[in-house]
């Protein structure tokens, strides 16, 4: 009889039956959507060179100290090389910053705040869920902020962890931070400084802390975002804006905001 590939010679009734083939061990995932699943949390990857750079920061803002593994974080030491990539790198027009984060250590948010501002590229970000405490300083950096209609922005006192010394000049520093912090938010938005402190330090508006949570029309009504939207309206901002039919700047905007 002769042999054909794939058939087993027979089994113990003399019957004819198909041979099994066993996976190999240990084998490498081809590439393909199972690897870039694995390697990179994303179903497809987009093809070609796209020419607007989307960054994400999202969970709380880890700065000079490691969380806690199972908090979620954005690592600013992982956000600046991409920043200064992208502002390196001549096929990309624009950044589109999506922000759902609820804050973190206050110098590497400022640190991102300033280094977004800083771009010569235009840029928009996008607050889709919260963008609370240092939040607010990120989402204001842009050229253009849009925020969700259900998101919200936690203002309120900064805050200092760790060893505290009850000398005067442990609250000279806390002064001085938040002061800029505050000057930061009002020089690149249209609130004032005035209703910005008004907001930091309300009573009554949060449970167990000093502060206002303000949602997505509040920001805008307030000054402190530009336009209440999501992704489309941001990407159609950012392509006006690297088209040349767009020539919004944030420092341009007059300064103000709606009086309480």
């Amino acid at each position: 009889m002769d042999f054909i590939p794939g058939i087993s010679t027979g089994n113990n009734n003399g019957e004819m039956v198909p041979e099994e083939t066993k996976p190999a061990v240990h084998e490498p995932v081809p590439p393909g959507p199972a690897s870039v699943i694995k390697e990179l949390g994303q179903t497809v990857i987009p093809a070609g060179e796209p020419d607007i750079f989307c960054m994400t920061i999202i969970g709380q803002i880890e700065g000079h100290f490691v969380l806690p593994p199972h908090n979620k974080t954005t690592k600013y030491e992982h956000i600046i090389p991409q920043l200064v990539a992208a502002e390196q790198n001549k096929n990309i027009k624009g950044l589109l910053i999506i922000l759902n984060t609820v804050g973190g250590d206050v110098e590497a948010g400022l640190a991102i705040a300033e280094m977004i501002a800083s771009l010569s590229k235009p840029t928009v970000t996008v607050v889709i869920g919260g963008g609370h405490s240092i939040g607010v300083p990120i989402a204001v950096s842009s050229s253009y902020s849009i925020i969700a209609e259900s998101a919200t922005m936690t203002i309120h006192p900064i805050r200092m962890n760790g060893l505290v010394i009850g000398v005067p000049q442990t609250f000279e520093y806390m002064e001085r931070m938040q002061e800029r912090m505050v000057k930061f938010v009002t020089s690149h938005s249209r609130i004032s400084e005035e209703l910005f402190k008004d907001l930091m330090f309300k009573t009554g508006e949060l449970n167990r802390d000093i502060g206002t949570a303000v949602g997505g029309s509040d920001a805008v009504k307030y000054g402190l975002m530009d336009e209440v939207g999501g992704i489309g309206a941001a990407l159609a901002r950012l392509n006006a804006m690297i088209a040349g039919g767009d020539t919004l700047i944030q420092g341009s905007v007059a300064q103000g905001g709606l009086k309480q």
